[in-house]
């Protein structure tokens, strides 16, 4: 063997024929540059709380900058809202998309408390993450996930925030209580016909002058849904949260003793535990009625004699046809002909009007009204407790279908290109900002303007992609908020709560019928066979 160097002075070693040449190892390594993310969370919409969350947009804006091995992808941020459930945090959502999608390697936050007050939305949410490789720093708790025993601290933690979480909402619900056995809690939401100023509430004109003219025709015999058709008709103005007048709008304003001047308290109640839902006080706790406590619209004499009226038509609905609860909503399964309501041997039924006329004309056999009552409260029981996430499913399937045909509109192509061109400013600004080009006031104005335009485009896009089409996701949010309003269950028939949520009922055969909701969605239930 034989030693040499070669023409570039590397040492080669001469065996034989085969000349093997040494490379010298490159000690200089390209630095790892971490995409790092900021999240941060203030409780309330007030002005001192929205100051705090720009001054934390600016805390982590400048700590990534500051860090050489560190790129800004975004700083994630929710104003106003509540922090016990991740559901309700739109740029959470956001931020973990986007570490779902591989643009994330590491997530800042003020503390386990800014992240989440839910163990089990900390934790889902922490091991997913982790599993995908991004870690997640907790500042306040001096906690990084990145270490694997962080874990276990982090489980503990966001325990005790939940607890934390809690004892505020549990001190909250004291003091409220407290102030309405004092008689100084009026109202956290005005009532149609009222606006709030302060702590008080204060009569609304326009709307004020709907509620006589719904109180007046109501005494003056029209029903609820006559009422409802003409408000719909004359486009009567609606609070923004309900999209039309319908029966059941006109009957809360029929029922409210707020338009006499009074209040009744606590007429709802929040559970304790997560997630906080709020159901009916059956009288499981006190309430409060307040004589007095807000001008009135109508007089209180004029609200009596409407609930007496309604008492009476429930009372005697049964004796009358056209107010039938019933009339012209039982729908034959074979013809398609409407029900007529006879009684023979004192028993209410229901007869295929075609059958009625020409005994050969259909097969379909009658029905009674007391099959039709029961089946319904069966009904109701199972959508009471098991139906909404099957009802919250047919809106995300349904939402899924529609957004996939809608979003290849022209319109929302457009707005597509400008929320994109409005995310490229904005990360393009953010970059100057890093490199120091950019003054700190200068980043936060023209940031906030970004921010403005680009929150206004997702508006108008969501806004599309919402009021297209038909009307199937809102009448189903309308059912599952109508069904989360009503008792946990029925001893009874409920004849208003059958005309809130039945739009008609179809005899399929002699032992099933089918109740087709105010959304469209058909639903079988078996009946007992009349006998002949």
């Amino acid at each position: 063997m034989e030693k040499m160097l070669n023409i570039n002075g590397n040492l080669a070693i001469q065996q034989g024929e085969r000349r093997v040449i040494t490379i010298p190892a490159n000690e200089k390594t390209e630095p790892v540059i971490l995409r790092v993310a900021a999240y941060c969370r203030v409780s309330t919409a007030s002005d001192e709380q929205l100051n705090s969350y720009a001054a934390q947009n600016r805390y982590y804006t400048d700590m990534i900058a500051a860090h050489s091995d560190w790129k800004l992808v975004d700083v994630y941020a929710d104003e106003g809202i509540s922090g016990t459930s991740a559901e309700k945090r739109d740029d959470f959502q956001r931020l973990m998309a986007d570490c779902r999608r591989g643009l994330i390697d590491r997530v800042l936050t003020k503390s386990i408390s800014r992240f989440a007050r839910n163990t089990k939305d900390c934790l889902e949410a922490i091991r997913e993450l982790r599993a995908i490789g991004v870690s997640v720093a907790f500042e306040k708790e001096n906690i990084d996930t990145a270490v694997m025993s962080s874990e276990m601290i982090t489980a503990v933690m966001a325990s005790l925030a939940q607890k934390e979480s809690e004892s505020i909402g549990s001190n909250m619900r004291w003091s409220y209580q407290k102030r309405m056995e004092s008689g100084e809690f009026n109202t956290c939401k005005a009532p149609y016909g009222f606006r709030l100023e302060g702590n008080r509430l204060v009569i609304e004109k326009t709307e004020a002058d709907i509620v006589r003219k719904i109180y007046t025709w109501y005494l003056s015999g029209m029903s609820r849904k006559e009422i409802a058709e003409v408000l719909r008709q004359n486009q009567a103005p609606t609070r923004a949260d309900v999209a039309e007048w319908k029966s059941s709008t006109v009957y809360y304003i029929l029922s409210n003793e707020r338009y006499g001047g009074n209040a009744l308290l606590a007429k709802w109640l929040t559970t304790d535990t997560f997630p906080h839902k709020k159901t009916r006080n059956h009288g499981e706790k006190p309430k409060y009625y307040v004589e007095g406590s807000n001008p009135s619209i109508i007089e209180p004499e004029t609200f009596e004699k409407a609930q007496a009226l309604s008492k009476r038509r429930r009372v005697s609905r049964q004796e009358s046809h056209t107010d039938h609860f019933l009339h012209r909503k039982i729908v034959c399964g074979c013809c398609g002909a409407t029900y007529r309501r006879r009684k023979p041997r004192n028993i209410e039924i229901w007869t295929c009007n075609s059958r009625y006329e020409n005994s050969n004309a259909c097969d379909m056999p009658s029905v009674s009204t007391e099959a039709i009552e029961d089946a319904f409260c069966r009904l109701y029981y199972k959508l009471k407790h098991h139906g909404e996430p099957i009802l919250s499913k047919m809106i995300s399937t349904y939402l899924e279908v529609k957004s996939r045909r809608m979003l290849w509109s022209l319109e929302v192509i457009e707005l597509n290109k400008r929320i994109a061109d409005l995310t490229n400013q904005n990360q393009l600004l953010t970059m100057l900002k890093q490199q120091g080009l950019v003054d700190s006031d200068l980043f936060i104005s023209r940031s906030n303007a970004i921010s403005e335009q680009l929150r206004k485009a997702k508006q108008e896009k969501n806004r599309i992609m919402e009021t297209s089409g038909d009307n199937t996701v809102r009448q189903t949010q309308e059912l599952i908020d109508d069904l989360s309003a009503g008792p946990d269950f029925i001893a009874a028939f409920d004849g208003d709560l059958f005309d809130i949520l039945v739009g008609r009922v179809i005899v399929e055969d002699a032992e099933h019928i089918s109740f087709q909701m105010k959304n469209g969605l058909r639903l079988n239930e078996r009946i007992e066979r009349m006998k002949r």
